[in-house]
């Protein structure tokens, strides 16, 4: 995972956090919800770096010289 993927999803997933506890301390249940949202998409996009990373990982195992 690049540094510049791994920085945006951090932000996204803060941004979810900070309108999740807006949503709280207004009593918004939309904003909240939103929220959630924006921090599920931000660690599914995680995720889905580090499979890409683990799956890379391997291939140079198996087969150093491929590049």
């Amino acid at each position: 995972m690049s540094n510049t993927d791994k920085l945006r999803n951090m932000a996204e997933e803060a941004k979810g956090k900070v309108k999740e506890a807006a949503g709280k301390a207004t009593d918004n249940d939309s904003m909240r919800t939103e929220g959630k949202a924006d921090q599920a998409k931000a660690h599914a996009k995680q995720t889905g770096e580090h499979v890409k990373d683990a799956g890379r990982e391997a291939l140079d195992a198996v087969d150093p010289d491929r590049r």
